[in-house]
Formats: structure tokens, sequence, C-alpha cells
């Protein structure tokens, strides 16, 4: 339970969660880590918490520095729970410890914790003398809450960046070149994918801001520190905010008696002929935020869903409703599904499509029954066709 040094007089004091695997939905086969640091100096300086389960370890790690009682401020760059659990625990180790968080945040934090707490706002453009240290602080709102900001540690040219290229990853390293750079990358995609993808403007805005800045350490508030691979998470950044894809496609899909499954695997034969790459994810074996880190970089998305007492499956609705409060943008799509009598689910897939602005790659299929060889055919030969006019 040691803190570990990130640079003279800044540690890493944060807790390792090996057994997270949900959050908010969205699993997290990997663990977490819920990271707070330290920086010690005329005033010592909390910036963040955890999820309140894990405070002990928070402390063991921070009393292998400074005693508790020690600490001067609390920093708080974001009001949820993971980040802000450990401040009541804290409180009580130091009592009316003043907290500095965005003037959102300050409202924020009181609900949570009481009117009583002694909340200071960092406004836009505010800097804090800390003696040896310097701290500036820039307002990211909806990235991917209200009251989110980062803090700037400027004789260290750390930024404390909050949300903003984090992974629920737990490993033993806390660096990146410390672990599997791709399994690193990977989580990191799948933490926007899941988490940070509605607000690819606001992420656009911060990435301008920070632009500003000589980083030579993003410290996130989940998974590794980058020190090593800054110019390629924020390279990464730039492509997810600004929503571009990679050409590739997803086929997402449930089935009852196998009828869908077999459009599904048409479609795909269809896409891989025309020189696609592509995936297939059945709703029954996949789960939604797994499916979402490759749907957010794919070009064309298809779902299939048969009629189920005149709706779509509840899988099928369940994966459209999550992707659709995700709001990822540029697709090019197509629906389809099987049927016995009423087969409402195609359009019910469509009208999501039309929601979210997707340009339609064909208009969506249904098909009473069992679908014959040549209706599948039929499938296939469209979506070749369609991609290599």
């Amino acid at each position: 339970m040691k803190a570990v040094k990130i640079k003279d007089n800044v540690y890493w004091v944060g807790a390792v969660d090996w057994t997270l695997r949900n959050f908010h939905g969205y699993v997290t086969e990997s663990g977490s880590t819920y990271n707070a640091y330290l920086i010690t100096g005329e005033k010592n300086i909390l910036i963040d918490t955890v999820k309140a389960h894990l405070f002990e370890e928070m402390s063991a790690r921070i009393k292998t520095v400074i005693p508790l009682e020690k600490l001067d401020l609390l920093i708080s760059n974001h009001v949820e729970m993971d980040h802000s659990g450990g401040i009541p625990e804290l409180l009580k180790a130091v009592p009316g410890l003043k907290v500095l968080t965005s003037p959102q945040g300050v409202a924020g934090l009181k609900l949570h914790y009481g009117e009583e707490l002694n909340c200071e706002p960092a406004p836009p453009g505010y800097k804090l003398d800390a003696g040896r240290y310097r701290f500036s602080f820039l307002p990211t709102p909806m990235v991917h809450w209200p009251d989110n900001m980062l803090t700037y540690l400027e004789e260290e040219k750390i930024l404390f960046s909050n949300d903003a290229f984090g992974q629920h990853y737990a490993s033993s390293g806390r660096f990146d070149d410390e672990v599997c750079l791709h399994k690193a990358l990977a989580e990191a995609k799948k933490y926007y994918a899941n988490i940070v993808l509605p607000y690819g403007k606001q992420v656009r805005d911060a990435l301008a801001a920070a632009s500003k800045l000589d980083i030579k350490t993003i410290a996130p508030s989940h998974g590794i520190i980058w020190r090593g691979q800054i110019p390629e998470i924020l390279k990464r950044y730039g492509k997810w905010s600004a929503y571009e894809n990679d050409g590739s496609a997803c086929i997402v899909y449930d089935s009852m008696w196998h009828s869908t499954e077999k459009m599904a695997r048409a479609a795909y034969a269809g896409f891989v002929r025309a020189g696609i790459k592509t995936r297939i994810f059945d709703l029954k074996c996949d789960h939604i935020s797994n499916i979402m880190t490759d749907v957010m970089t794919a070009k064309y998305l298809a779902v299939g869903s048969p009629t189920l007492n005149n709706n779509m499956l509840p899988t099928a609705a369940a994966f459209l409703t999550y992707m659709k409060g995700l709001a990822p943008q540029g697709k090019t799509v197509f629906a389809f599904g099987s049927y016995g009598w009423g087969g409402q689910s195609v359009a019910q897939v469509e009208e999501i499509f039309k929601e979210l602005k997707f340009e339609t790659l064909l208009p969506g299929v249904r098909i009473k029954y069992i679908p014959g060889e040549e209706e599948l055919k039929k499938i296939e030969n469209a979506i070749y066709e369609k991609i290599k006019k």
C-alpha cells in the first residue's frame, strides 16, 4: 500500500479495484483504478479521492508520505462518487479541510455531502499559488459531467486530466511503459466509446485548450498514467472526438429460431466480399459495451431483430437505446429481421437510425419465417453492389 512516485513530491495514492466488473452498465472485465494524487510542499494537496469502500487503501498510501492530518487542501476535479466517495472519511481525519472545485462542483459536492462542506470555487482562469508549486484549472464541462475540470501542475508539467484519457484497467503497473500498451489503448478506446463518446465537441474544445500547455505527464482518474505515449493517446482522442471511422462494418443481431441469424451471416458475406473488415455480434453473447467499442469507429452498421409481440426483441431494443444515448455519428446503416405475421421490428430499428441521422445503406429487409437461399443471396449481393458502386 505504498505511494508511487511520479515526480519528486508528486505521488499516486489511489486504489486498485481488481474485482470491478460493471460500471454504469459498461462491463469492466479488466477492473479499474481510482486515481488520487498527492503533491507535497509548503502546502500538501490531494487531487481527488477514491470510491468510499477503498478509502483505507488510499489513506494507507498517503500515510507512507505524510500523516493524513497534514493535508492542507483537496482539489476535486469531478463530483462523481468514484472520485469523491472518500470525502466523508477524509473529513473525519481532517475536519474542515478546504475543497477546491469548479463552480458547478461546489453545488454538486454539497448536494452529495452536505451544505457544511468547506468548498471554494475555481472559476475559469483561476490559478493557485502553493509556494513551490502553481496550479491552473481548465473547465471541461460535459466531459462528461457539467462540473468537470482539469488541473495542471505548472512546474512539473503534469495534467491531472480527470476522466479524459482514462481506462477501466486494473494493473500493478502505474505507467504506460509498465503495462501492455496495446491493452491500455484498447481499454482507453472502450472507455471513450462508452462514457465520453456523446461529448465530441467538448472533447475537441478541451484538446484545444490543453494543446497550449507543455505536458510531460497525463495523470487521469482511472487506469494508467501516460508519460511515454502522450502523442499516441492525444492522436487517438483527436480521431475519436472527430468521429472518424476506420471503414469497418459491425453486424449486431439477435435471433429466435436462427432466421435473423442467417440474414446476419448473409450481410457478413456481402461486406466481406466487398473487402470490408467486418465483425458479427450476437446480442445473446456479446455485451453492448463491448459492441459499442467497435461500433464507435465503424463506418457501416447493420442491426437485425425478429419481431416479438409487435416489437423488436428486448436485447435489440436495449442495444439501440444504449447506442442512442451515446450518440455516435456518421454511420451508414441497414436494418433486417425475420417475422411470422406482424413484422414491425425492422421499421422500429430504422426509426432509431433516423433519429440518429444515419445514412441508409439499403432499405430494411423483412423475411417471413425462414429465409431461403435465394433471399439470402439477395442480401449479400445488395450489400456488395452498393458498396462497390
